[in-house]
């Protein structure tokens, strides 16, 4: 998958927003003000920082070589996933979504509410 495939569907998730809250080469992808998806622009290889239930993270890192302890993140629930190589789209989907899911479920009932009646 590539930056723009990332950057498409992750804007496609309800309630998403983007930005570039720490400097101009670091993207962040928001669900109601939560970071799901961290990305640097200025990287040699196109990695994403996602978030992941702690029992996963460890399971995920000792299947797949392209996923590792999320780089500058609490790496308990945090990994980095490089996503132009040997990871099929179907699997970097579903990594998406349940970091994006994981968000959600953290989320104020306020604010879950307000994300399901968008």
């Amino acid at each position: 998958m590539n930056i723009e495939d990332f950057r498409n569907y992750c804007l496609a998730k309800k309630g998403t927003e983007e930005c570039f809250p720490f400097d101009e080469v670091t993207l962040v992808f928001k669900v109601m003000g939560k970071i799901f998806a961290i990305t640097g622009l200025n990287a040699d290889e196109f990695r994403v920082n996602l978030k992941c239930d702690p029992e996963r993270a460890i399971a995920l890192r000792e299947a797949y070589e392209d996923v590792i302890p999320g780089w500058h993140m609490n790496k308990k629930h945090w990994n980095t996933v490089y996503f132009e190589n040997a990871l099929e789209d179907t699997f970097l989907i579903e990594l998406i979504d349940h970091s994006y899911d994981l968000v959600v479920k953290s989320l104020r009932k306020k604010d879950r509410e307000t994300l399901e009646s968008a």
